[in-house]
């Protein structure tokens, strides 16, 4: 099983809306006979790729997958079926699929005669496919704040400079970061200031990820490095504004993004040369509430979203209670109260009133701390 988490964990940002997951084929002696993964939506599910690559020896073999078999005809057949069609005798996985639609496939099997084993490393493979299951229990992305600060918690001096607060060790695993995820959030206040790229650099390879730029009034100018087309980028915008900002035309979508429009939302698709637009209403304060947006980006298929705007934009994800888990790197720097703080207002009157977190891991990188956190209890977030 811990084979088939790797072959899973290599696979976590390339696979779009659908999961990571790995397989492995053993014989009766426990010799692999061969391995599968699941690479994105339209590809082989990790079983039937194993018992492609298994070229006819998978008749009485054991098969080791990270998450339940399918029994789900989608864009390719339910992996319980075919792993029964294949003789395969036993199948031990780790996660129950939480999703309604193609769960079912440890009964099927079991209906069938096939030796059926679940929960093993479950835990291990919770924090594999943890992205994921939140997407679809949660019914919406799984969101990670990540920022870099120093000592004294500030993101940026007084001047608005923040190159480079964090270390190259602590930008190259930033990138990584960002391959993990399927989508990149910034406000206004972060394009406006960095004119930000979002793309993967620093030697990381991997998809890159749909780069989201919030822009209420319409104002992101046309020469901003977030449309230069070398990455796909979405623009979130208000209904009010024109239907020529953003630079080239737009078309109304079908709404085959499964947006309810009802809402208040609703998707345009610009042409060739310009973004993706997603209009979304503002609140009295002018935001976008990020409950609402996240609904919406789960409408598109987006399961995971790194949130690396400014203060403004992490206070509010914060103060929804929709942050996931924090990744922080803390240089060895002090810019001392003049400085920008790296979190905006949250409201907080009393120390008992404080967003409170628990630190699943340090790591030094470079010169730099690099702090993984994690709420104290999950929940579905609230507005």
């Amino acid at each position: 099983m811990r084979r088939a988490l790797e072959l899973a964990r290599a696979e976590v940002g390339s696979t779009g809306s659908n999961p990571a997951v790995g397989c492995v084929l053993l014989d009766a002696e426990g010799t692999t006979v061969a391995t599968g993964v699941h690479r994105g939506p339209g590809t082989p599910h990790a079983e039937v790729d194993a018992l492609r690559r298994a070229r006819g020896r998978h008749r009485g073999t054991t098969a080791v997958v990270t998450l339940e078999p399918c029994d789900h005809q989608g864009r390719t057949g339910p992996c319980s079926k075919a792993l029964i069609e294949a003789g395969v005798r036993r199948v031990l996985y780790a996660v129950a699929d939480p999703n309604r639609v193609a769960a079912g496939g440890a009964r099927r099997l079991a209906d069938a005669g096939v030796e059926v084993v679940g929960g093993v490393l479950g835990a291990e493979a919770e924090a594999v496919l943890e992205m994921w299951l939140t997407a679809v229990r949660a019914g919406r992305p799984f969101v990670t704040w990540k920022f870099a600060a120093t000592l004294d918690g500030r993101s940026a001096a007084a001047d608005g400079s923040a190159r480079w607060i964090s270390s190259a060790e602590s930008r190259a695993d930033a990138h990584e970061l960002r391959a993990r995820h399927d989508a990149v959030l910034v406000g206004s206040g972060t394009w406006r200031s960095d004119d930000p790229r979002l793309d993967l650099r620093h030697g990381v390879v991997g998809h890159p990820p749909l780069r989201i730029a919030l822009d209420a009034r319409g104002e992101l100018p046309p020469d901003s490095r977030l449309l230069d087309g070398a990455a796909p980028t979405l623009v979130v915008t208000d209904p009010a504004t024109g239907t020529a900002a953003h630079g080239g035309s737009e078309s109304e979508s079908n709404n085959n993004s499964g947006i309810n429009t009802s809402t208040g939302t609703s998707t345009s698709r610009g042409a060739n040369s310009g973004p993706d637009v997603l209009r979304l209403k503002t609140d009295a304060r002018g935001h976008f509430p990020p409950l609402d947006l996240l609904a919406a980006l789960d409408g598109r298929g987006v399961r995971s979203v790194l949130v690396e705007g400014g203060p403004a934009l992490a206070a509010s994800f914060v103060r929804a209670g929709l942050v996931d888990r924090v990744v922080a790197y803390v240089a060895p720097l002090l810019l001392g109260s003049e400085g920008v703080s790296a979190t905006g207002p949250l409201g907080i009157g009393s120390i008992r009133e404080a967003h409170r977190f628990r630190i699943t891991s340090v790591d030094r990188i470079g010169p730099d701390l690099r702090i993984e956190l994690r709420p104290p209890a999950r929940t579905g977030g609230t507005q």
